[in-house]
Protein backbone atom coordinates (compact mmCIF):
# COMPACT_ATOMS: atom_id res chain seq x y z
CA UNK A 1 0.00 0.00 0.00
CA UNK A 2 2.85 2.13 -0.20
CA UNK A 3 1.90 5.86 -1.61
CA UNK A 4 -1.58 5.70 -0.73
CA UNK A 5 -3.75 7.70 1.36
CA UNK A 6 -4.94 5.95 4.48
CA UNK A 7 -8.97 6.59 5.00
CA UNK A 8 -10.26 4.93 8.19
CA UNK A 9 -13.49 5.27 9.90
CA UNK A 10 -14.55 3.28 13.48
CA UNK A 11 -18.34 1.90 13.45
CA UNK A 12 -19.66 0.89 16.49
CA UNK A 13 -23.62 -0.63 16.60
CA UNK A 14 -25.96 1.07 19.20
CA UNK A 15 -28.54 -1.21 18.74
CA UNK A 16 -30.78 -2.41 16.22
CA UNK A 17 -30.17 -1.01 12.88
CA UNK A 18 -28.25 1.49 14.53
CA UNK A 19 -24.48 2.83 13.99
CA UNK A 20 -22.49 5.57 14.90
CA UNK A 21 -19.48 6.19 12.42
CA UNK A 22 -16.67 8.36 12.22
CA UNK A 23 -12.34 8.98 12.04
CA UNK A 24 -11.29 8.09 15.44
CA UNK A 25 -11.14 10.90 17.86
CA UNK A 26 -13.28 12.88 15.58
CA UNK A 27 -16.84 13.36 15.14
CA UNK A 28 -19.10 10.43 14.22
CA UNK A 29 -22.91 10.18 12.63
CA UNK A 30 -25.50 8.05 13.02
CA UNK A 31 -26.44 5.80 10.40
CA UNK A 32 -30.00 4.07 10.60
CA UNK A 33 -30.93 1.47 8.52
CA UNK A 34 -34.75 2.78 9.15
CA UNK A 35 -33.67 6.54 8.57
CA UNK A 36 -35.28 7.49 11.62
CA UNK A 37 -32.28 8.90 13.81
CA UNK A 38 -29.86 9.55 11.09
CA UNK A 39 -29.60 8.81 7.40
CA UNK A 40 -29.78 5.83 6.12
CA UNK A 41 -26.45 4.17 4.48
CA UNK A 42 -27.56 4.38 1.05
CA UNK A 43 -28.48 7.96 2.07
CA UNK A 44 -25.27 8.68 3.26
CA UNK A 45 -23.75 7.21 -0.10
CA UNK A 46 -26.09 10.14 -1.74
CA UNK A 47 -24.70 12.64 0.38
CA UNK A 48 -21.16 11.97 0.21
CA UNK A 49 -22.03 12.02 -3.93
CA UNK A 50 -23.17 15.34 -3.68
CA UNK A 51 -21.08 17.14 -1.15
CA UNK A 52 -17.77 15.52 -2.88
CA UNK A 53 -19.01 17.84 -6.18
CA UNK A 54 -19.98 20.41 -4.28
CA UNK A 55 -16.78 20.88 -2.24
CA UNK A 56 -14.90 21.20 -5.63
CA UNK A 57 -17.45 22.89 -7.55
CA UNK A 58 -17.13 26.00 -4.41
CA UNK A 59 -13.50 25.27 -5.01
CA UNK A 60 -13.45 26.03 -9.36
CA UNK A 61 -15.55 29.00 -9.15
CA UNK A 62 -13.48 30.48 -5.86
CA UNK A 63 -10.12 30.20 -7.79
CA UNK A 64 -12.13 32.13 -10.99
CA UNK A 65 -12.72 34.87 -8.51
CA UNK A 66 -16.69 34.10 -8.75
CA UNK A 67 -16.99 32.80 -5.26
CA UNK A 68 -20.64 30.61 -4.94
CA UNK A 69 -22.90 32.82 -2.39
CA UNK A 70 -25.46 29.78 -2.18
CA UNK A 71 -25.16 25.91 -3.74
CA UNK A 72 -27.81 23.04 -3.07
CA UNK A 73 -27.44 19.84 -4.44
CA UNK A 74 -30.78 17.87 -4.20
CA UNK A 75 -29.26 14.42 -5.16
CA UNK A 76 -31.96 11.64 -6.76
CA UNK A 77 -30.96 7.74 -7.32
CA UNK A 78 -32.53 4.47 -8.83
CA UNK A 79 -31.91 1.43 -7.14
CA UNK A 80 -31.85 -1.97 -9.10
CA UNK A 81 -34.70 -4.54 -8.10
CA UNK A 82 -32.67 -6.81 -7.17
CA UNK A 83 -30.28 -8.25 -3.87
CA UNK A 84 -28.26 -6.41 -3.40
CA UNK A 85 -30.73 -3.09 -3.86
CA UNK A 86 -27.79 -1.17 -5.59
CA UNK A 87 -27.36 1.84 -7.23
CA UNK A 88 -28.79 2.25 -11.08
CA UNK A 89 -28.03 5.70 -11.35
CA UNK A 90 -27.89 8.64 -9.54
CA UNK A 91 -28.75 12.65 -10.59
CA UNK A 92 -27.23 15.37 -8.82
CA UNK A 93 -29.39 18.44 -9.15
CA UNK A 94 -27.26 21.47 -8.68
CA UNK A 95 -28.56 25.32 -7.84
CA UNK A 96 -26.03 27.85 -7.79
CA UNK A 97 -25.89 31.32 -6.61
CA UNK A 98 -23.06 34.11 -6.61
CA UNK A 99 -22.98 37.38 -8.51
CA UNK A 100 -20.51 37.05 -11.83
CA UNK A 101 -21.04 33.94 -12.03
CA UNK A 102 -21.46 32.85 -15.81
CA UNK A 103 -23.24 29.62 -16.48
CA UNK A 104 -20.36 28.07 -18.81
CA UNK A 105 -17.96 28.52 -16.04
CA UNK A 106 -20.53 27.23 -13.47
CA UNK A 107 -21.28 23.80 -16.02
CA UNK A 108 -17.57 23.34 -16.43
CA UNK A 109 -17.07 23.60 -12.58
CA UNK A 110 -19.66 20.87 -12.51
CA UNK A 111 -18.09 18.67 -14.84
CA UNK A 112 -14.75 18.61 -13.72
CA UNK A 113 -16.08 18.11 -10.02
CA UNK A 114 -17.89 15.06 -11.18
CA UNK A 115 -16.06 13.90 -13.70
CA UNK A 116 -12.60 14.31 -12.53
CA UNK A 117 -11.88 15.28 -8.97
CA UNK A 118 -14.24 13.80 -7.20
CA UNK A 119 -13.15 10.82 -4.97
CA UNK A 120 -16.82 9.29 -4.05
CA UNK A 121 -17.91 9.31 -8.16
CA UNK A 122 -14.92 7.26 -9.21
CA UNK A 123 -15.99 4.61 -5.80
CA UNK A 124 -18.64 3.59 -7.61
CA UNK A 125 -18.71 1.07 -10.62
CA UNK A 126 -18.29 2.51 -13.60
CA UNK A 127 -21.74 1.29 -14.89
CA UNK A 128 -23.46 3.33 -12.40
CA UNK A 129 -24.21 6.67 -14.68
CA UNK A 130 -23.90 9.61 -12.49
CA UNK A 131 -26.08 12.88 -13.97
CA UNK A 132 -26.45 16.42 -13.41
CA UNK A 133 -28.32 19.55 -14.03
CA UNK A 134 -27.60 22.87 -12.78
CA UNK A 135 -29.79 25.93 -11.58
CA UNK A 136 -27.92 28.94 -11.79
CA UNK A 137 -28.84 31.96 -9.82
CA UNK A 138 -32.65 31.07 -9.83
CA UNK A 139 -32.85 31.82 -14.07
CA UNK A 140 -34.29 29.59 -16.73
CA UNK A 141 -34.02 26.00 -17.50
CA UNK A 142 -31.71 23.88 -15.72
CA UNK A 143 -29.04 21.99 -17.70
CA UNK A 144 -28.76 18.55 -18.17
CA UNK A 145 -25.54 16.78 -18.61
CA UNK A 146 -24.34 13.34 -18.41
CA UNK A 147 -21.29 11.39 -17.17
CA UNK A 148 -20.45 8.57 -19.19
CA UNK A 149 -21.72 5.46 -18.02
Amino acid sequence: MSGTIPAAVKIMWAGEGKFDAGRTGGPSIRLDSSASTGPSPVDALLSALGSCAAVDVVDILAKRRTPVESLTVDVQAERVDGTPKRLARATLNFAIGGAGIERVHAERAIELAVNKYCSVRDSLRADVPVTWTLSLNGEGQPTDKATPA
